[in-house]
């Protein structure tokens, strides 16, 4: 913008009133890189456009844009963008607070209320309590961003992901897509190793520690369906193979357990063959004791070992301990 052109430093000033209300003339002017009388001309200059400028006298005065102005465009940062966007997906429970991205944008769009419609607004922003989903996790808004835009890009980017188990590494992604699932944030990426074959993971956003965007392009796949795509690979590459064989048909066994688990295959008409991966044994482990027929772990004696111990809690839970007190019914 050429700050030299008297309507540009109007459009400035606007943009200054906006984004620091209470702003003196004194500080206007600095900004504006003229005096504080010309700074109040400019002041001037809005409101002979219909613009309402507030302004409050005394030591602690400055200037405020009028409440009922329309937003202009580009207002929000990338950050408080994809933090709106996030909070619309997936809910947000920190909006109340000025220093969250997403309570920073949503405390613009409220002073940019009518009043009466403002004050309803801001009640419930700061007030309204809402019960968090204990399996979302909203990733680091500036992770997120970096990442949805080198997917838009074609970008090749290297990321830090920490896994559920505690291990760390670090790997150069493709970043075909982010996926919102449940509550979650995934990558679904390309992985480009030096010591084997690309491979295509999927990592949830949460877990990425660092990111730094290289040089590097890529070309996604033609027919890229991501949450297809995703539903097949969120169980594929994972520190711990898991191969599960249920005696049950695959219609029942699909119904049961979630596809995050792995792929499923139909051995026969009776018995069904689980196959995918984990970083955390224990959840895998949980997830398969909602199955009503037996099953058998094969291979992995991780998943088999906390298996065991799962099961040992669940008959302890239900066996009766040594003079505990029957319950009486009520009558």
């Amino acid at each position: 913008m050429d700050t030299t052109n008297p309507t540009a430093r109007a459009l400035l000033c606007l943009e200054l009133l906006h984004d620091s209300p209470g702003i003196t003339a004194e500080r206007l002017g600095t900004r504006l890189g003229v005096t504080s009388r010309a700074a109040r001309r400019y002041v001037g200059i809005l409101r002979e456009a219909g613009i309402p400028v507030e302004s409050t006298r005394g030591p602690y005065g400055g200037y405020r844009v009028g409440r009922g102005l329309r937003l202009p465009p580009l207002t929000f940062t990338s950050t408080e963008a994809l933090g709106l966007v996030m909070a619309v997906l997936d809910g947000h429970h920190d909006a109340g607070n000025a220093a969250d991205p997403v309570g920073s944008a949503l405390a613009k769009i409220v002073r940019a209320l009518p009043e009466s419609v403002a004050a309803q607004a801001d009640a419930v922003r700061r007030t309204a309590a809402s019960a968090p989903d204990r399996a979302a996790a909203r990733p680091d808004p500036s992770t997120a961003a970096t990442l949805v835009n080198a997917s838009a890009e074609h970008r090749r980017v290297r990321v830090t992901y920490h896994s559920e188990s505690g291990n760390t590494w670090e790997v150069d992604v493709d970043p075909w897509a982010v996926v919102v699932r449940h509550g979650r944030w995934y990558l679904l990426c390309l992985t480009r190793p030096t010591t084997e074959d690309a491979a295509v993971r999927t990592y949830r956003v949460d877990r990425v520690s660092s990111t730094t965007v290289l040089e590097a392009t890529f070309t996604p796949p033609p027919d890229l369906d991501p949450v297809t795509l995703l539903e097949h690979h969120l169980a594929t590459g994972w520190e711990y193979a898991a191969e599960v064989v249920i005696e049950a048909s695959l219609d029942h066994v699909a119904h049961w357990l979630p596809r995050a688990l792995g792929r499923l295959e139909a051995v026969d008409d009776h018995t069904t063959r689980l196959v995918g991966s984990t970083s955390n044994p224990w959840w895998y482990a949980e997830q398969l004791a909602v199955l009503r027929t037996p099953f058998h772990i094969v291979g992995c004696t991780e998943l088999q070992e906390v298996a065991r111990t799962v099961g040992h809690q669940l008959l302890a839970a239900g066996t009766p301990q040594t003079g505990q007190p029957q319950s009486a019914s009520s009558s």
